[in-house]
């Protein structure tokens, strides 16, 4: 969840305290937010980013301490592409002034988002490999900081995502037309990625498994594009939807994308994370015990509730460890091991 809230594209104190805070509350992965590996590639002036060597001190320091109470870190690597140049959200999100900091933003075509947005620059080939070498430098910067997997952000409409659907893709070059083309960047980077990241950690991609919109990328376009990531080295496909029209008619709703995972999971034999809505600790058990998906990635939720692992394991019966320094406030069911004694990580 973006918390928009870096300048320049560092992290802070508040990106130390928010994402510690959910591994204090027992969260077997934390991720970072989505990370410009480009300065242009923000969404907001107020986005993280991991596009210069100085951006990893801060993300070492959120590792060590993510690791320190037995959790495993990621972070997302993410390009805008044409929903970038904006003010950060609170109190509303508006296109960048040039007085502000506007700069141009990037896509396969020169097509806005919506007219609040700004008419991207269609990409050419150096831009494109470019993008390519971006992605893989971050995975690099990730792996120096210490991180335990990388997902590439390939969906809500942001750039990969432009690139995969026919609404925002009409190239008639090799990354446009048909859907051998409109997949090859998406591939090229998570190749690029698999060859920069080191081999034993593994590689995440978040994707749209639907537009919802008349035209646009397609769950079946999705179990093909994840059998060929699959081929590219990546170990776990997130599965979302939406993000690439403003007028999507998304049926949103308890579990509502969990379908897509599940066929995906099934079709391109590929494993999945489930997204969306999942608040229940039940419900999200049952997505794994009934063999839907391998993961469970909770993010609203979870802003809500930084602690909702230790209290999902209290409804469920489950033991747990809680950090040492709490134990006081702790129910009697849980097992109280101290953060001390949680697994330790290399």
């Amino acid at each position: 969840m973006c918390e928009y809230s870096s300048e320049d594209g560092f992290a802070t104190d508040w990106h130390l305290v928010h994402l510690g805070a959910r591994a204090q509350g027992g969260a077997g992965l934390v991720m970072v937010e989505a990370s410009a590996v480009t300065p242009e590639g923000r969404i907001s002036i107020g986005d993280l980013g991991i596009w210069k060597d100085e951006h990893v001190e801060k993300l070492a320091q959120i590792v060590r301490f993510i690791h320190s109470q037995g959790a495993r870190a990621g972070i997302q690597l993410a390009h805008a592409g044409r929903k970038g140049s904006m003010t950060s959200p609170f109190g509303g999100e508006r296109l960048l002034t040039p007085e502000q900091g506007r700069w141009p933003t990037l896509a396969p075509s020169a097509i806005p988002f919506s007219v609040s947005y700004s008419t991207p620059k269609a990409m050419d080939d150096a831009e494109i490999s470019g993008t390519v070498r971006a992605f893989a430098d971050a995975a690099r910067r990730a792996d120096v900081a210490g991180f335990d997997f990388v997902e590439i952000h390939s969906a809500h409409g942001y750039l990969l995502h432009e690139f995969l659907s026919p609404l925002a893709n009409q190239r008639t070059d090799r990354y446009g037309g048909s859907f051998e083309n409109r997949v090859r960047l998406p591939l090229e980077v998570a190749g690029a990625v698999r060859a920069a990241w080191p081999e034993h950690l593994p590689l995440f991609m978040r994707i749209s498994a639907t537009d919802w919109a008349e035209g646009g990328w397609t769950p079946g376009e999705s179990v093909e594009l994840a059998r060929k990531l699959r081929t590219q080295g990546v170990d776990l496909v997130d599965v979302s939807s939406g993000g690439l029209v403003p007028h999507a008619k998304i049926p949103a709703g308890p579990g509502f994308q969990v379908p897509f995972a599940e066929r995906i999971r099934k079709e391109a034999n590929v494993s999945t994370a489930a997204v969306g809505f999942i608040t229940e600790p039940r419900r999200a058990n049952e997505i794994i015990a009934n063999g839907q998906a391998d993961l469970v990635l909770l993010a609203r939720e979870m802003l809500r509730d930084p602690y909702w692992p230790l209290h999902a394991a209290e409804t469920l019966g489950e033991k747990t460890a809680w950090p040492v320094q709490y134990l006081r406030a702790a129910p009697q069911a849980s097992t109280a091991r101290t953060a001390l004694e949680r697994p330790a990580q290399s």
